[in-house]
């Protein structure tokens, strides 16, 4: 995969509410009802990562709240991958 530009990377985080561009990473905060459904939002981010063979930076749980970022490390930056995965794990029901 190939390392997406700055304007690629603009571009295609336009589609993705709540996404954003930092450090190297794109990243997103989830907000969730309560305890138990942050844990079950964590492992299914877990469980479609492990599918995809492509896992956060790092997953960040708070009690009502998760942090995932996104780099892919052998290029050095965002590739089509991170964003497609941003855009699948939007789906997962908070």
């Amino acid at each position: 995969m190939e390392k997406l530009t700055s304007e690629q990377i603009d571009v295609a985080l336009k589609e993705l509410p709540g996404w954003s561009y930092e450090n190297g990473s794109i990243k997103k905060t989830y907000a969730t009802q309560h305890y138990p459904a942050t844990m079950a939002f964590v492992a299914a981010i877990g469980g479609f990562c492990q599918r995809r063979n492509h896992h956060p930076d790092y997953v960040l749980m708070k009690y009502r709240e998760v942090e995932v970022s996104f780099s892919t490390h052998s290029v050095g930056g965002i590739t089509q991958n991170d964003i497609d995965i941003s855009k699948d794990i939007d789906k997962i029901p908070v």
